[in-house]
């Protein structure tokens, strides 16, 4: 392996002007900068990372840590993460919690052993808090981006969850829709109890009394039982619109009724909170709440960087990003 000892005997030059040329630090003239970089390229030096960083205490690494890779929001939100990282100076680790907290702490742990300089966060849950105290302990700075938690006061990303759910929510009623039933992530997850306020919201303001036979909690990132679904279609007055609070939920309940031969929007219109990737540009059909997913990662990461830079204790800040509301072929008047 090349060492800087070796990019100074042939450069005729000392380890320390080698190393301030790597650094980007002390007075060296540009004609030795330049001789430098060239033998380095001459001798495919790479430069020792960990050596550096203990040197500068910075690595020049993020961590990204999502709750679900396979929802297309967070993928996006991901390259917006990087793209900015990149565009800053500094690489990206990625991590995916499942929405669990022990896996989320296994990565949190990595973090805490590679002393990474800061962390853009999507908290599992409300219990998240936890590991984001161990953060704080070991004076890592970190962000959260789409949830927050409750007794944690740092630098976060949202948006517009309460606001999105009513617009979606009064849109149904507008089309006539009084029997309209909420598939939900955990009540422990902050954006899941927005999405519920301003479904609630909604139904208050139109007179429509809240029903609790037509809300279903379950995971944001699954929706693998039936059963709850069965008992809401054979009430009584059973649904006629279906708000699911993101678009891994709203893929699983137009799965559940097409099983069922229930026709979309014909006999049940479905809108849900998030886009569908892709998806959509192939057939557009899903009524959404539409966030900016790319610049929650952008975003994100550039008051990361800011954070980690600053060194200050400046209040907390909060960036809310706006919700687009989109009215596709999802949605319609109930059945007469």
């Amino acid at each position: 392996m090349v060492t800087i000892y070796d990019i100074a005997k042939r450069a005729d030059v000392s380890a320390m002007t080698v190393s301030r040329v790597i650094n980007n630090s002390g007075r060296i003239s540009p004609k030795t900068r330049e001789k430098v970089k060239r033998i380095m390229e001459e001798m495919n030096y790479v430069p020792n990372s960990t050596a550096r960083s203990l040197v500068k205490q910075e690595t020049k690494m993020l961590s990204l840590l999502i709750t679900d890779i396979m929802n297309p929001f967070f993928t996006t939100l991901a390259r917006g993460a990087e793209d900015a990282a990149l565009k800053l100076g500094y690489k990206l680790l990625f991590g995916n919690s499942d929405e669990k907290l022990s896996k989320e702490k296994e990565y949190v742990d990595m973090v805490l052993s590679t002393r990474v300089d800061g962390v853009l966060f999507a908290p599992a849950s409300d219990e998240s808090a936890d590991h984001l105290a161990a953060l704080q302990r070991h004076r890592i700075p970190f962000v959260l981006v789409d949830r927050d938690v409750p007794g944690i006061e740092a630098d976060i990303v949202v948006g517009e969850n309460r606001e999105g759910a009513d617009r979606l929510t009064s849109h149904l009623i507008r089309l006539g829709h009084r029997r309209i039933a909420i598939v939900n992530g955990l009540s422990t997850v902050s954006t899941a109890r927005e999405r519920f306020a301003g479904y609630v919201d909604a139904l208050n303001r139109n007179g429509i009394p809240f029903d609790e036979s037509l809300s279903l909690e379950c995971g944001f990132n699954r929706f693998d039982d039936p059963e709850p679904l069965d008992r809401m279609l054979a009430l009584p007055d059973p649904p006629t619109a279906i708000f699911a609070a993101n678009n891994v939920l709203a893929v699983g309940v137009i799965g559940y009724l097409r099983d069922r031969n229930i026709g979309v929007p014909d006999l049940m219109s479905v809108a849900c909170f998030e886009d569908v990737g892709l998806a959509s540009a192939l057939d557009p059909f899903l009524t959404v709440a539409m966030q900016p997913a790319y610049e929650f990662g952008y975003q994100g990461v550039k008051l990361l960087v800011e954070r980690i830079r600053s060194k200050d204790t400046a209040e907390r800040r909060i960036v809310r990003l706006p919700t687009d509301m989109i009215v596709r072929r999802s949605t319609g008047r109930p059945p007469v």
